[in-house]
Order: C-alpha cells, then sequence, then structure tokens
C-alpha cells in the first residue's frame, strides 16, 4: 500500500491537508501512519501526476486553504488500485524488527516488559476499534443488508482490523506464560546440581 493511495482514498470528499491529517490522527493510523511532514510532498506528486487538483478556500483562521480532490484520472488510479487485489508483503512492522534482536540484551525482564508495553498499546488500538465497530453495528446488527456498500466494507475492514489486534494480545499472554516456563526451567537448572551435590555426601 502506498501513501499516494490511502490519500486517493481519503480524498473522495475533499479535504485539506490539515484536514487529512486529523483524518490519520483520529483513525486512519490504525493502519497506516503518515507524518505531516510526508502529507504534503505526497499530495504534491499527486497533483503533478493529475490524480488529484486544488483550489484555494477561504479559511476561518489565517490564510486561505488548499483544499483537494479527486479528478477523474484520480479515481481511475484508484479503482485500479482496489481492483488489483490485496497488497501484501509491504507491512513494516518495527516492534517486531526490535523484538528479533532482544537476545542481546540476556534480559528477560526487559522482554517480558517489552511485552506488556506491546499488549497496552494494542488493547488501546483494540478498544477503539471495538468502539467504531460497536458504533457501527448499534443500526445494522452483523452487516445487515440495510447497509450501502461503503458501510458494510467499512464495517468488514472494522472487523478484520479487531480481531488481527485481538490475536496480536493473545499472543502477547502466550509469550508471557512462556516467559515464565523458560524462568521456572532455568530456576531448576541452578538448583538441581546443588541438590545432587547435598545428595553425595
Amino acid at each position: 500500500m502506498s501513501l499516494e493511495h490511502v490519500l486517493l482514498a481519503m480524498l473522495g470528499t475533499p479535504a485539506s491537508g490539515y484536514d487529512l491529517k486529523a483524518q490519520f490522527e483520529s483513525g486512519v493510523r490504525f493502519f497506516w501512519s503518515a507524518e505531516f511532514g510526508q502529507i504534503y510532498p505526497t499530495l504534491k506528486a499527486m497533483q503533478r501526476k493529475g490524480w488529484i487538483e486544488g483550489r484555494s478556500e477561504p479559511s476561518p483562521k489565517g490564510p486561505p486553504r488548499i483544499v483537494y480532490s479527486r479528478t477523474s484520472v484520480g479515481t481511475r488510479e484508484f479503482h485500479a488500485w482496489l481492483r488489483g487485489g490485496p497488497v501484501m508483503g509491504n507491512e513494516r512492522f518495527a516492534w517486531i524488527a526490535q523484538l528479533i534482536h532482544y537476545g542481546e540484551l540476556h534480559d528477560l525482564d526487559a522482554t517480558e516488559r517489552f511485552i506488556d508495553e506491546l499488549s497496552r498499546k494494542q488493547s488501546f488500538v483494540r478498544d477503539a476499534l471495538a468502539d467504531a465497530l460497536s458504533g457501527v453495528e448499534i443500526d445494522h446488527p452483523q452487516g445487515d443488508s440495510t447497509m450501502d456498500d461503503i458501510l458494510f466494507h467499512e464495517w468488514l475492514a472494522l472487523q478484520v482490523g479487531l480481531r488481527a489486534i485481538q490475536a496480536r494480545i493473545d499472543w502477547c499472554e502466550e509469550v508471557k506464560r512462556t516467559i515464565h516456563a523458560r524462568r521456572e526451567r532455568a530456576s531448576r537448572k541452578v538448583t538441581e546440581p546443588n541438590s545432587e551435590r547435598n545428595g553425595k555426601r
């Protein structure tokens, strides 16, 4: 997935760069993060490709703002991206890269703290997604047929996001049990030789 295509998705409704950043902060960040400094250069690149256009509008505060919207070319590109099948292999999980090398610390307590913090952060995301999902399901339990196509697919995305996050939280609990078992085995290895020596006396 590219930031350009995420922005094309968000620009189904015209928005300023500031509006787009606010949308990232309020929900999009749960599946795609973008720094404020990335958004404007990407919008400019998309304008050069003819995917979006910007128009100046008065701002309630300060100077006029540029509001961007998809062009017909941008809509065709966006639809081609949607029809191109699932985009796989571009996900970047920095915490997994950290975890791979945590053995260099030789510190199971640090590993457990890392897993605890990961679980807390994942729980925060899970709760936010669960709130959004329950908000949809108040009027449309289990994706009933009264949902329009847009809401139905948002509901599907919320569901898969929630299940993926819950799987990570469950994995964190499993890891903590494994760490405790590892400590117990290490502790027995330390005490057993001493017990054998004491028995021989």
